[in-house]
């Protein structure tokens, strides 16, 4: 506590909700909004709920690669929509005879930014 000695009830407060804060987004895993268009913590955020386990940016693994859902989508009105539906609640069809299991450790802002990114992998 001797860091608060003389520090006004508004300081402290306002300490206390910023380690809370810090804490509560650690725990999440989840990137801030404004993280959200960086790619590495997007990768990161897709390797922390386990998509890379299946997918891979560039290639095939046991799930089409990321380039090629981008391109499948590619200038389609609500594919962002769609993909994130699709991480969330899992898929059967799209791609061949293996479904795509439902992800309900993905929560559904980050099911969007995952399939935002995706979407994005059509222009590299």
């Amino acid at each position: 506590m001797k860091e608060f000695a003389g520090k006004s009830a508004s300081a402290m407060i306002g300490a206390c909700l910023t380690i809370a804060a810090s804490a509560a987004i650690a725990q999440t895993n989840v990137p801030s909004a404004h993280d959200a268009s960086d790619t590495r913590v997007i990768e990161k955020l897709a390797r922390e709920r386990n998509c890379m386990t299946c997918h891979a940016t560039d290639r095939t693994l046991l799930a089409p690669s990321y380039r090629d859902i981008a391109k499948r989508y590619a200038g389609q009105a609500g594919a962002a929509e769609d993909i994130a539906r699709s991480i969330a609640d899992g898929s059967r069809g799209k791609w061949g005879s293996i479904p795509m299991p439902a992800s309900p450790q993905v929560a559904p802002d980050e099911a969007t930014r995952l399939a935002r990114w995706i979407l994005g992998m059509g222009s590299r």
